[in-house]
């Protein structure tokens, strides 16, 4: 399971709808409805705030919205907090450490399954044009990769 902080534009279509699929177990978890990944230390973000069923739907919908400008049909009935007032815009934060890492990670996949999209963000992002951006939920602090984060001695998983 991986839950990106990353801004899912820069997600090509496998990685997006992974997302969305990671994101719905993720929610099922939340909700009690499943006893497998109950562990998963992806979860601890969502389980930190006062509403965890609230910021995993509103990391939904970020996707969706993604998924929506893209032309995809993700059903977004499926959200069970969906949220409509943008309470959780930038609610929760993730560490400049945990974006780098993550931004290293999904560079490593893209290579491999879509070179010409990590092309064109790596050059978009050394050229100053875009800044690594964030999902809708997150704001950026300073700080190292998150304590729940899997690092292996070779990288990035």
């Amino acid at each position: 399971m991986r839950l990106w902080s990353l801004h899912p534009r820069y997600l090509d279509r496998p990685g997006l709808t992974a997302a969305w699929r990671e994101a719905l177990l993720a929610q099922t978890v939340l909700a009690g409805r499943t006893r497998g990944y109950t562990r998963h230390p992806q979860l601890t973000r969502f389980r930190e705030t006062d509403d965890p069923l609230g910021a995993v739907g509103a990391y939904l919908c970020g996707v969706h919205d993604e998924a929506t400008a893209r032309g995809y049909s993700f059903d977004v009935t499926r959200v069970d907090t969906p949220d409509p007032t943008g309470r959780w815009a930038g609610a929760l934060e993730v560490t400049q450490g945990q974006l780098d890492h993550e931004w290293a990670h999904l560079m490593g996949k893209l290579r491999v399954r879509s070179p010409e999209l990590a092309e064109e963000h790596a050059r978009d992002v050394a050229a100053g044009s875009d800044r690594v951006a964030v999902h809708p939920v997150f704001s950026v602090v300073e700080g190292p990769v998150a304590d729940w984060e899997v690092v292996g001695e070779a990288g990035p998983r």
